[in-house]
């Protein structure tokens, strides 16, 4: 029998100092609910004006409705283990939170690559924008983008569901993530990480991969625009969706592209914090700071709220 089945796991978080949970729970509940308010501000926004009913800002919806998804998926279970003495999450509960998280992750990298299409169509082939760019095919674009990211999600977790826990269950992280729970297990996980990482390569590199090609034909199609006012309007637009995207697969490639036998419990904490709670909160600051129909639309929220 899978001992894995009958015992809870124990998440450390990210500190075991005592003195520490107070301020965490305090730091992470603000950075959540941040997070949670910024972008149904960024959805209700896009609904209430009209000018922004365009694929980009479809896009941007439906990732910040990710987002909000993503972080809920780990902070809220974080946040009580922080003031728990026990700190513990059960089996199942490990691989649900995991296949979420795994899901959702999956469908923030695919959106991501659909605003990269957006703004390659719109600079490059702005004649033909509204043909390839119509309501149809962004909602299609988005379906694939979940079916794909939520299908690769079972798969990984039907692969650790396999797998053998029979000595330590303290999981070195404050989610169920892939790589510290491997870690733990008495199975023979070699075939695992070379299915899991040929695999991810596949899944992940692919929007990524669509991301770099779409920026270099942009950066080829503006670098003809003549004058540097027409060059700094065309890649203004880009911008905001330039900084996420730093922000996002900087921090994943750091912590999954890389053996197990180099997993690195605090350097990949921290690295994973960046794109679980800190890219999440930062996307509505990004999409409405750097953008003036973003603005425009907050300005008129807040009048019709006043009014």
């Amino acid at each position: 029998m899978n001992s894995s089945s009958t015992s809870d796991f124990i998440l450390l978080g990210l500190s075991s100092d005592p003195w520490m949970q107070k301020p965490l729970f305090v730091i992470f509940i603000v950075m959540y609910l941040v997070t949670v308010v910024g972008n149904v501000l960024i959805i209700l926004v896009i609904r209430s004006d009209t000018k922004l009913h365009t694929p980009m800002y479809f896009f941007l919806s439906n990732l910040s409705f990710m987002d909000i998804c993503f972080t809920t998926v780990i902070v809220p279970k974080m946040l009580v283990n922080v003031l728990s003495k026990t700190k513990t999450i059960s089996y199942v509960g490990c691989l649900v939170q995991m296949y979420f998280f795994i899901a959702l992750a999956n469908t923030d990298s695919y959106l991501l690559a659909s605003m990269a299409i957006d703004r390659l169509v719109a600079i490059c082939n702005p004649l033909h924008y509204d043909v390839v760019m119509r309501p149809q095919h962004c909602l299609l674009m988005l379906l694939g983008s979940c079916t794909i990211s939520h299908l690769h999600a079972l798969f990984r977790v039907l692969l650790m569901s396999r797998l053998s826990f029979c000595a330590s269950h303290v999981i070195k992280h404050f989610f169920c993530d892939t790589q510290p729970v491997l870690k733990l297990s008495c199975s023979d996980t070699s075939s695992n990480q070379i299915v899991v990482m040929t695999e991810t390569l596949a899944v992940i590199v692919t929007p990524f991969l669509c991301i770099l090609f779409s920026y270099l034909r942009i950066i080829v199609t503006v670098l003809r625009i003549p004058s540097a006012a027409g060059k700094w309007k065309a890649f203004s637009t880009c911008g905001s969706h330039l900084t996420v995207v730093s922000l996002f697969y900087g921090s994943v490639i750091y912590v999954y592209f890389r053996p197990l036998s180099m997993y690195s419990v605090v350097k990949d904490r921290v690295a994973t914090i960046m794109y679980t709670v800190v890219t999440p909160m930062m996307n509505p600051f990004i999409y409405s700071l750097r953008n003036k129909d973003m603005k425009r639309g907050l300005r008129k929220l807040r009048d019709r709220f006043h009014s």
